[in-house]
């Protein structure tokens, strides 16, 4: 096992004498500490990046530089070796973005590999190994941890701001009753500019120490212009033709009081509305994948995602594909899903696409990897915008019959505050954030008595 810099010569090496059919060229690496990979993205000047720990964090990669790039997964997939993954996503428009990374470095489990991947073509878009050496030459070791930052929020602005906001809940509940849809999923982009510009890899550093059972990523194409999530949503995850997916809908506050967390469970696993709205969403996802799978099956019952600052309601989704059915055709029929667009989709788009006052860009599209044996898809929720001084933070809420414009107000902040808190105490995230003055006690004893 070589440590980095090391490495980072040993591929060198590799690189000069490899061979036209060779497509990846790994080597093994010491261990790093837990913080040390991130430090390590953090300090790089190589684009695109990628950074990515799977929800059981039994896996993280760092992808850095590209060989080349798609704009469709099916033709990345015939650029890629059994051994290669690009890394990429589709945004909320199903405007599409991969790579093959020129520089990765994985951890999987205890294992940690430095690899450089070499396209099928060998030269592919110009691309070359004299290219990859470079890229290896100016890789830059991490500088020592920095001492932990304090923000301070200059201002913050709401697209909706509150006011808005109820006027559009209304609407889409009129729209509702008068059947143009079953539900529709509206979100707000909030804007804060800061006393300092924020570091995207020290803030997922953060998150990944406090937000438990997450996938968390960064992805960035450019310098200065960082998308940056945790979310406890996974799109689907596909080995081989085995498919994995998930209804995740329904929502309900945390407490750190234990008597109160157990009621706040109770109260959202017999909910009509919550069960209703998490319904909706597995019967879209069980319709959309009946015809392309040969075998599909879904849990009985919905089980409780508990996480920092809400809780879900939850629904196992798996199932063998039928013959042909590819990573492209999944994308296209699972994204967006009722759970961040509405149900039936159509219509739930077409009224966020009239009505919403912001474009989501990557907010609740879908970030992983495709291979040839493997792939994975997150929903990229509980996400945030990084641009220097300015942080945009996006949430949404699903809108269906007996929502209320208040309480679906709170339900943004809580989610919100998964990545505010990280910057900002509790105390301070409810009495600034809540346009009206109410804060998250007060929404928790309406719960509680409703």
């Amino acid at each position: 096992m070589y440590i980095l810099a090391t490495a980072i010569k040993a591929l060198q090496k590799l690189i000069t004498h490899a061979q036209p059919e060779q497509t990846r060229i790994s080597v093994d690496l010491q261990p790093l500490h837990s913080s040390e990979l991130i430090e390590w993205f953090d300090a790089q000047v190589l684009f695109p990046q990628f950074y990515w720990q799977s929800r059981d964090g039994d896996e993280e990669v760092v992808a850095l530089g590209q060989c080349c790039s798609f704009h469709n997964i099916n033709t990345a997939k015939t650029q890629l070796s059994e051994q290669q993954r690009v890394w990429g996503g589709c945004d909320f428009g199903h405007q599409d973005y991969y790579f093959l990374p020129q520089i990765e470095l994985t951890r999987n489990n205890n294992t940690w590999k430095l690899s450089v991947n070499l396209p099928v073509n060998g030269t592919e878009q110009g691309y070359d190994k004299a290219i990859l050496l470079d890229s290896l030459a100016n890789l830059i070791a991490p500088a020592p941890t920095p001492i932990p930052l304090t923000y301070k929020i200059e201002t913050r602005s709401h697209y909706p701001e509150y006011h808005h906001w109820s006027h559009l809940v209304t609407k889409a509940l009129t729209a509702i009753k008068q059947q143009h849809f079953a539900k529709v999923v509206l979100a707000r982009q909030s804007i804060l500019t800061l006393n300092r510009p924020l570091s995207a890899a020290q803030f997922l550093q953060k998150s990944r120490q406090v937000n438990q059972h997450c996938f968390h990523f960064i992805f960035a194409l450019k310098p200065n212009d960082y998308f940056v999530g945790s979310t406890p949503e996974r799109l689907f995850t596909r080995t081989q033709t085995q498919l994995h997916t998930e209804a995740l809908a329904g929502t309900a506050a945390r407490s750190d009081d234990t008597v109160e967390d157990r009621a706040l469970a109770n109260w959202l696993l017999h909910d009509p509305k919550n069960r209703y709205e998490n319904r909706l969403v597995v019967d879209d996802l069980m319709s959309r994948l009946d015809s392309r799978c040969a075998s599909l099956q879904v849990s009985m019952r919905p089980e409780l995602v508990k996480l920092r600052k809400v809780q879900h309601l939850k629904h196992h989704i798996s199932g063998e594909l039928a013959a042909g059915v590819d990573d492209a055709e999944l994308l296209a029929s699972l994204q967006p899903t009722a759970a961040i667009a509405g149900l039936p989709r159509q219509p739930a788009l077409d009224f966020i696409a009239e009505n919403e006052p912001f474009s989501r860009g990557w907010y609740s599209g879908a970030l992983g990897y495709v291979g040839q044996q493997q792939s994975e898809f997150c929903v990229a929720i509980r996400s945030a915008r990084i641009l220097g001084y300015e942080l945009q933070l996006f949430a949404g809420a699903g809108i269906v019959p007996g929502s209320d414009p208040m309480s679906e107000w709170q339900e943004l902040e809580r989610k919100t505050a998964t990545l505010l808190t990280l910057l900002e105490p509790d105390t301070e995230i409810h009495r600034n954030m809540s346009s009206d003055g109410l804060g998250l006690n007060h929404f928790v004893s309406e719960q509680q008595r409703a």
